[in-house]
């Protein structure tokens, strides 16, 4: 198994992961909205928008796995990187759970990074 294939199987789960959450939002937005980390989630309009958001992302992913287009899908998970990197700023600054910041959304960061270097490597 080369480094590509453990980039697309990385970047696979993290498109599904991420449309299954957006769903969650979606469908019960006030579960989500705790698993998320902030312990007052706001309206239930904000929670859907962030549901669309996620299932858009992770489609994003899957259309450029589809294509084949491996340096692309690796600069694309990279930028994408900033979204649990601010997930993580967004739930500190509004007194959330420091474990689900860290322990979720930073080491969602740093899946991401991984697989982006294994896409734009190999």
């Amino acid at each position: 198994m080369t480094v590509t294939h453990v980039g697309y199987i990385l970047a696979g789960l993290i498109a599904a992961a991420i449309i299954v959450i957006g769903a969650r939002f979606i469908v019960a937005p006030r579960v989500a909205a705790s698993g998320y980390g902030v312990p007052d989630p706001g309206t239930g309009a904000y929670l859907s928008v962030k549901g669309v958001r996620d299932i858009a992302s992770g489609l994003f992913v899957i259309i450029l796995m589809t294509a084949g287009a491996t340096q692309l899908l690796g600069w694309v998970m990279l930028a994408a990187t900033v979204i649990p990197v601010a997930d993580a700023a967004i739930v500190l600054r509004n007194d959330g759970s420091k474990a689900i910041a860290w322990g979720v959304h930073g080491s969602t960061a740093a899946v991401m990074l991984v697989t982006s270097a294994l896409l734009l490597i190999g």
